[in-house]
């Protein structure tokens, strides 16, 4: 029964810090205006770009932006997977191109777009190897200029 209430706690606490990837570009704005939070955009080569990866790894997956990004963002993933197996549906494709037409002319990935709540570019930022709170704030300067 011990382990049973301890393995109930740690799924619970799990959910606390569960991030919510849109992927659905309308659907974020849409949760931004309600919430008044800000757009995080994220164009990710999930799987054959190595700082994407790392990106994705050190801090996306990270306890402090998974707490930071509940509290502050709605976060969006624009993931141009290159392997057969890892192919999204021709809708998901052509909505993920059609963002980076808009957001990612340079073609950069990783690249992260941080964008106010009616879709305005207020930052943009690639991957830096730095700890997930050195990241947060540079995130959050990006949002105050």
């Amino acid at each position: 029964m011990k382990k049973i209430l301890i393995g109930f706690i740690v799924l619970i606490s799990n959910f606390g810090f569960a991030q919510e990837w849109q992927e659905n570009f309308d659907e974020a704005k849409k949760i931004a205006s309600e919430q008044d939070k800000n757009i995080i955009i994220v164009f990710s080569g999930s799987d054959w770009c190595a700082p994407c990866i790392k990106l994705d790894k050190n801090i996306w997956q990270s306890e402090a932006f998974k707490k930071e990004a509940n509290e502050e963002w709605v976060l969006v993933k624009a993931n141009f997977p290159r392997k057969k197996a890892n192919e999204l549906s021709k809708e998901q494709t052509e909505h993920n191109r059609k963002l980076a037409e808009k957001y990612n002319i340079e073609g950069s990935f990783p690249l992260v777009v941080i964008l106010d709540k009616s879709g305005k570019v207020l930052g943009k930022m690639g991957f830096k190897n730095v700890t997930p709170e050195e990241y947060i704030k540079m995130i959050h300067a990006l949002e105050k200029k």
